[in-house]
């Protein structure tokens, strides 16, 4: 079996006196598509955040490619939620994502082309998030991490942006972990979804759900969500949801 691209070993957070993430295990694969749920302040961001460097564990380790990781990495993109805070204002869409990369065509990729020389004030939120992760395509990363990143977007836009990224990650053979509030993204974006707990009790892990999910891809907005599997994914995620604990 293959060593895995990202390795989590009983890592611990605590920030400000308060542990944000008890002891927590979990291993993604190289170009595995692995999601993170959870009710509010169950750690989910500062999990990415460690999986980038940002926030060093206070106990565990997390490894990438075997080795701990201690600070940011080339190698590691993030795509943040507040994309607009993410991007520079003073720059155009070409001048975000950099020239070279406009040569390469991954702006192409994420319809992109015909905005190259507006800026992102100019742009709908949508068109905004797309700037965001061709910058982060950009850097060709072994791993992208995406925190909520179509959460602020309406239904139509948040659903071909799904779409959008299921299918460049496939085809760079990207691996991801991916923060979402929403359920059925998980699921419809996710080889497995792992579910946290707030405040899971001395000696508890915060991670208490990792679901496969059997779905074969490509995935369909309609027929998926169709599926008897995504159905009772859903049914077990929004009870775990729900009850507040593992």
């Amino acid at each position: 079996m293959a060593a895995p691209l990202l390795a989590f070993d009983r890592v611990a957070i605590t920030l400000g006196g308060r542990e944000i993430l008890s002891p927590t295990s979990f291993e993604v694969g190289r170009g595995e598509f692995v999601c993170i749920v959870g009710p509010s302040g169950c750690g989910k961001t500062t999990l990415l955040r460690a999986a980038s460097g940002l926030v060093a564990p206070s106990g565990g380790t997390v490894r990438r490619n075997g080795i701990a990781v201690t600070q940011p990495s080339r190698e590691v993109a993030f795509v943040f939620q507040d994309y607009g805070r993410a991007l520079l204002p003073w720059r155009t869409v070409q001048g975000n994502v950099a020239l070279a990369l406009e040569a390469a065509g991954v702006p192409a990729k994420v319809g992109l082309t015909a905005h190259a020389q507006k800026f992102p004030a100019q742009l709908s939120g949508g068109m905004q998030q797309r700037v965001q992760i061709a910058r982060c395509l950009a850097q060709a990363p072994q791993l992208l991490l995406m925190d909520e990143p179509f959460g602020a977007l309406d239904a139509l836009t948040r659903h071909g942006l799904q779409d959008e990224v299921a299918r460049l990650v496939a085809e760079q053979g990207l691996t991801v972990l991916f923060v979402t509030h929403d359920l059925e993204e998980a699921i419809y974006l996710g080889d497995r979804v792992i579910a946290l707990q707030a405040d899971p009790g001395p000696g508890r892990p915060s991670l208490a759900r990792m679901l496969d999910v059997p779905i074969p891809r490509p995935r369909d907005q309609l027929t998926t969500k169709e599926h008897p599997a995504f159905l009772a994914l859903r049914r077990e995620l929004f009870g775990f949801i729900e009850q507040g604990h593992g």
